[in-house]
């Protein structure tokens, strides 16, 4: 399994582990996971947590655990993400409380996408968006991604903005 660590100017994003469980606890349960697979009981919260880590050992990637440099709790999960039901490769992101309006997921979401183009081989990358989720929209269109009307939907009875990211060459 690889143990690919990132570093931006700002932050860390490294493989989630078991210490990253009460801050996504935290975050999956709470309204504000409405657009991110929010949970309404700790069992599909513990289940969702479990599913990211076994993210990383099946496929030897998966989202990050994205900490402030010097800092250790995480303050939210962004990287690639490839589920065995998704149809294309996702650049996904989501940010626990008091991480917004910072420039992080952008930021974090920019290395995880170099990191899939160049060291994964992705020759492309789409994230899938929940229609009234405007800050991840934001986040994606800041990326340089455009909405991909002829995408395939990861989950056809809950349709989503498919947004489709530069290519490689073409990615700022």
């Amino acid at each position: 399994m690889t143990t690919t660590t990132l570093e931006t100017q700002r932050l860390i994003l490294r493989p989630p582990d078991p210490r990253d469980w009460d801050g996504y606890k935290a975050f999956i349960l709470s309204t504000r996971a409405e657009h991110a697979g929010r949970q309404t009981d700790l069992g599909g919260a513990w289940n969702a947590f479990a599913a990211h880590l076994g993210h990383w050992r099946i496929r030897g990637f998966g989202l990050w655990a994205v900490t402030r440099k010097g800092e250790d709790p995480a303050i939210g999960m962004v990287g690639p993400y490839y589920p065995g039901h998704w149809p294309e490769h996702e650049l996904g992101w989501v940010l626990f409380t008091a991480a917004e309006g910072q420039g992080f997921a952008t930021e974090a979401a920019r290395a995880a996408r170099g990191h899939a183009y160049t060291s994964l081989g992705w020759t492309t990358a789409v994230s899938y968006i929940a229609p009234g989720n405007h800050r991840s929209i934001a986040v994606a269109e800041r990326l340089g991604a455009a909405l991909d009307p002829n995408a395939q939907q990861p989950k056809p009875a809950t349709p989503c903005l498919v947004y489709r990211h530069p290519a490689p060459e073409a990615a700022p």
